[in-house]
């Protein structure tokens, strides 16, 4: 049986995808590397881009930005998770282009002042950062202000995040285009079952690949 159709953002479908992972993950995450497989399997002809941030904020979107300087801002998109959803959410707000935002960040120099000093990396420990109180400026700092184009949003949001609050995320994204699930975690954990709802908001499909502009 071939997928559901899904409601989409109005922008054309996009040529370039940005994938942003969350505070100490990396693009081994569970969910970057599902993304990175299906559009390998189904839409090839899509560049895709899911770079290692490095700690400092300051420095992570300096080298996003760098990274897509010279993409088409009508034909990208980017997906981003938890804190990686607080900068997609910048990256859209910047460039225009829609973003899809799993459990997504809205408060993260608050949240993250009690992660100040040495950390570890998710998928491997052996790797260690140390997380500078001025990251926290840097942050406030990032705060992109009101949405200026909600319509481009897609926000997956689990009530059941044991990491941060999803009524802070309804409320940040009210306007957007909001999935809201009953229960779930913070990592996702069905993602799986999400992500043809959440590339078809973007405009991509299983299925022969669209036509480039």
């Amino acid at each position: 049986m071939a997928p559901m159709p899904f409601a989409q953002n109005p922008s054309p479908p996009p040529t370039h995808l940005l994938y942003l992972h969350g505070f100490r993950s990396s693009p081994r995450s569970h969910k970057a590397v599902m993304v990175s497989r299906w559009v390998a399997q189904h839409q090839p002809q899509v560049r895709w881009w899911c770079p290692q941030l490095p700690p400092s904020p300051r420095e992570a979107m300096d080298l996003v930005t760098e990274g897509i300087a010279d993409w088409p801002r009508e034909r990208m998109g980017v997906i981003g998770s938890s804190l990686g959803g607080f900068y997609a959410a910048c990256v859209a707000q910047a460039t225009g282009c829609p973003a899809v935002l799993l459990n997504p960040a809205v408060h993260p120099a608050r949240d993250l002042a009690r992660h100040i000093g040495e950390q570890t990396a998710w998928h491997d420990p052996s790797q260690r950062f140390h997380f500078d109180a001025a990251f926290i400026d840097e942050l406030h700092a990032l705060e992109p202000g009101p949405l200026a184009e909600p319509h481009k949003l897609f926000a997956v949001v689990a009530k059941g995040d044991e990491v941060l609050d999803w009524r802070e995320m309804v409320a940040r994204f009210a306007g957007a285009r909001i999935e809201l699930i009953e229960g779930g975690d913070h990592a996702l954990s069905d993602f799986e079952q999400r992500i043809d709802e959440v590339m078809g908001f973007l405009g991509l499909a299983r299925g022969s690949p669209f036509q480039a502009a």
